[in-house]
């Protein structure tokens, strides 16, 4: 059994000994990321294309290079981001007395937040994904982040009102099984929504 920490304790890994606990899920990760860049890169590699045959001329086998390069580069880094998400353990870990959520998208620090340190949690939409999202009561919850952790959080607040989140499109749960857990736990201790 997990030892509870002090209230907004940040640990380098969630424990997945927790009654109800989601972890990304490789298949539909490696479906969104690999569609979106094999879909970006054949946008962007068609205008390039053009691009350089109208103004240079190179010829067909030196587009086609120039074209191949970018693919496998992002394709590259698709897969880096993919890697080290998925080393990173589970996401969010749910229990009678609070929950588990990590405190960067691709890291695998997680933070503890007993359900009385809860403003609210929500969903929110952003382009492909759709995420969880938990307001702690107190603004100091993630403060202990690091540079690159407080960098993270800084921008996901500005765009989901928190920096602690979740993705429900990529977890191994449903969206659906995910929100009615987290709802069964909070107990009516918390607005879910």
């Amino acid at each position: 059994m997990t030892v509870i920490p002090p209230p907004y304790a940040v640990v380098p890994r969630i424990p997945a000994d927790q009654p109800f606990v989601v972890q990304p899920s490789a298949t539909k990760r490696a479906l969104l990321l690999g569609g979106l860049t094999l879909g970006t890169f054949l946008v962007v590699g068609s205008l390039l294309a053009v691009f350089l045959t109208v103004l240079f001329d190179p010829g067909f086998a030196g587009v086609m290079g120039i074209v191949g390069c970018l693919l496998l580069s992002g394709l590259f880094f698709t897969g880096l981001q993919f890697a080290v998400q998925h080393r990173a353990g589970p996401a969010l870990a749910v229990g009678p007395d609070g929950l588990w959520i990590r405190t960067r998208p691709f890291r695998s620090g997680g933070i503890w937040l007993p359900w009385a340190a809860v403003a609210e949690v929500y969903r929110r939409t952003w382009l492909p994904e759709r995420y969880l999202c938990v307001r702690p009561h107190d603004p100091r919850a993630g403060q202990h982040l690091g540079g690159f952790g407080g960098l993270d959080a800084a921008m996901s607040k500005g765009v989901f009102g928190t920096g602690l989140l979740v993705s429900l499109r990529t977890a191994d749960r449903s969206e659906d099984e995910i929100m009615r857990a987290v709802a069964w736990f909070a107990a009516g201790r918390v607005p879910v929504r």
